[in-house]
C-alpha cells in the first residue's frame, strides 16, 4: 500500500509517517518501479503500537526501546515494566502540579471582588513583584 492509504488506515500524517521512518522507528519502506514507498502490513501494525504509545504520552526514546523489546517476545517483560512504570510516575508528578495550579487559580479567582481591573485580584496575583 502507498503511504496515503496507510496515513488514511491509521489516522496518521503522512509527514509523522516519514518522520518515524527518519527516526528509525518504522523500517523503511521497500520502493516500487516509479519509485513510491510500498508498506504493508507489519507497517500498519507498528505504526498503530507507535501510535498507540505517543498517545498515552510515551517519549519518542520510550516509543523506541519499547519497539526495540518487543521485537524479542521471549525476554521477560521486566524492562517494559519498567519504562511504563516512569512513565506512570511522570503522569502522576504532573496530576499533582495541576492540582497545584487547579487550587491557586481557583483560590484567585475566589478572592475576585468583581470590582474593577485596579482592584483585581488575579490581575495583581500575576503581576510583576518587587526586584531587588
Amino acid at each position: 500500500m502507498r503511504i496515503g492509504e496507510l496515513a488514511r488506515i491509521t489516522k496518521t500524517k503522512t509527514e509523522t509517517i516519514r518522520f518515524y521512518e527518519k527516526e528509525g522507528l518504522l523500517p523503511q519502506a521497500a520502493r516500487t518501479a516509479a519509485n513510491y514507498r510500498s508498506y504493508g502490513s507489519e507497517h500498519g501494525q507498528r505504526l498503530s503500537f507507535i501510535r498507540r504509545a505517543r498517545d498515552l504520552g510515551f517519549r519518542l526514546d520510550d516509543v523506541r526501546e519499547l519497539l526495540t523489546l518487543s521485537d524479542d517476545r521471549s525476554r521477560p517483560c521486566g524492562a517494559v515494566d519498567e519504562i511504563a512504570t516512569r512513565h506512570l510516575a511522570e503522569i502522576d508528578a504532573k496530576i499533582a502540579d495541576l492540582g497545584k495550579m487547579r487550587a491557586e487559580l481557583s483560590r484567585m479567582i475566589t478572592s475576585c471582588q468583581q470590582g474593577t481591573i485596579d482592584d483585581c485580584r488575579i490581575i495583581e496575583t500575576l503581576g510583576p513583584t518587587a526586584v531587588t
